[in-house]
């Protein structure tokens, strides 16, 4: 029998934790749930989720430490829960690396629809590898290797980890050079309608994927200011 995921719950509210629960386990999914920033800590490390459900409302570390925390130590996927909806809040979230982010009150089947496509985007590659087989999804520049098959980016031969929204909006500007794209487009591309309207969303991963992925002399991740932006490759 194949290991099952194992999702890590954490919120303060004991009713939301077990309803989450119950529902990713009838999934087959392997849960905990956490109560506390510091519980939640202590928890990923001895429990070594696939991915976290985590509050931004917690008792001791609040939910910004505590991803801050997480991303620290390793790229594990995980979606924010939260009642505040303001942009800020989804914006700062996803700044400090969060892959999604759910508003309370949620739909339990919509967390579990979600858990499965972060989860199913979500493909660490072991090991940097310059070859790639043939007929997948990939994009090549001299010094960087995008595979949106295995979800795997490798720059200057080293492998990068990069949660899957960075992948895929790297991989989508990659595949169309020198194309002009709107912040609007992107998020349609790219996020679907769970974004419309949040701009700001797009200029967030820009501004992960540049501290990731340095400009090269062949190409770069340009800025078209007032309209958005474009992989840029520079001939000769």
């Amino acid at each position: 029998m194949a290991n099952k995921q194992k999702i890590l719950i954490v919120d303060d509210d004991l009713n939301i934790s077990e309803l989450i629960s119950l529902y990713l386990t009838k999934e087959m999914y392997e849960t905990r749930t956490a109560a506390d920033g510091y519980e939640a800590l202590d928890f990923f490390e001895s429990f070594s989720p696939d991915l976290v459900i985590l509050d931004l409302m917690l008792p001791g570390k609040d939910g910004y430490e505590v991803c801050r925390e997480i991303r620290q130590r390793r790229d594990t996927p995980i979606i924010m829960l939260s009642a505040k909806g303001e942009t800020f809040d989804k914006v700062l979230g996803l700044e400090l690396g969060a892959d999604d982010y759910i508003i309370k009150p949620f739909d339990a089947k919509e967390l579990v629809a979600r858990v499965k496509a972060v989860l199913r985007r979500y493909v660490k590659a072991p090991e940097a590898r310059r070859e790639v087989p043939a007929g997948v999804d990939m994009v090549e520049y001299p010094g960087l290797i995008i595979n949106q098959t295995n979800y795997s980016v490798i720059y200057n031969g080293k492998n990068v980890d990069m949660p899957p929204k960075e992948l895929e909006l790297l991989y989508f500007l990659a595949s169309q050079p020198n194309r002009v794209f709107t912040r609007e487009q992107l998020l349609d591309h790219i996020w679907g309608y769970e974004y419309v309207g949040d701009t700001r969303t797009v200029d967030v991963h820009i501004k992960r994927l540049r501290e990731k992925i340095k400009d090269q002399r062949g190409w770069s991740i340009a800025t078209v200011w007032g309209i958005g932006y474009k992989f840029e490759v520079k001939e000769g």
